[in-house]
């Protein structure tokens, strides 16, 4: 599933990187307020992604609600900018659903019981796991705060978010590991 992840939070960036803004910390703003107000490209993107993961359509769907919760309950605060000619450093404070938090502790739960994730048969049914993780991050109401610095430029066009980095995506999704 974190492979899902990464995979949508690619494809969301490419959407935002051709807006551009007046100043470097709206275009910050459009950025995350795009994930909060569930722009269709956003929506169109992790739909496509989510399709093609090999889970059953219910545990599809329950995916699909959690990124929506997700990102429609994301907070933000600008912090600080600095600026450096045509480029900036916008540093964001987000808070956001602690669903890293929720898979390990899944994880944790599978170790000890894993025989209440078998099948009729006795086999291990991970489709059971999986909507059992599912479950769990959509009912979670945990919290987590990062921080985020965003860079970015100016061009003729405007200010312009550039890429972000794995780990901050990852911030967003609320799926980083912040014990390691």
């Amino acid at each position: 599933m974190k492979k899902i992840i990464s995979i949508i939070v690619f494809g969301v960036l490419i959407c935002f990187l051709g807006g551009c803004k007046n100043s470097a910390t709206s275009s910050v703003e459009e950025y995350l307020n795009n994930y909060k107000n569930l722009d269709e490209k956003v929506l169109i993107d992790m739909n496509t992604i989510i399709e093609k993961e090999n889970i059953s359509e219910d545990n599809k769907n329950l995916y699909i609600d959690i990124y929506k919760k997700q990102y429609s309950d994301l907070k933000y605060k600008i912090e600080n900018e600095e600026y450096n000619g045509d480029e900036a450093v916008i540093k964001v404070r987000i808070n956001v659903y602690d669903l890293y938090k929720v898979q390990k502790e899944a994880s944790n739960y599978l170790a000890t019981h894993a025989d209440e994730f078998n099948d009729e048969n006795g086999n291990y049914d991970l489709n059971k796991f999986i909507e059992y993780k599912l479950n769990n991050m959509k009912n979670t109401a945990d919290r987590v705060d990062y921080t985020i610095d965003f860079y970015v430029v100016k061009s003729s066009n405007g200010w312009t978010v550039s890429s972000l980095s794995n780990s901050d995506l990852e911030k967003i999704h609320g799926i980083y590991n912040y014990e390691s």
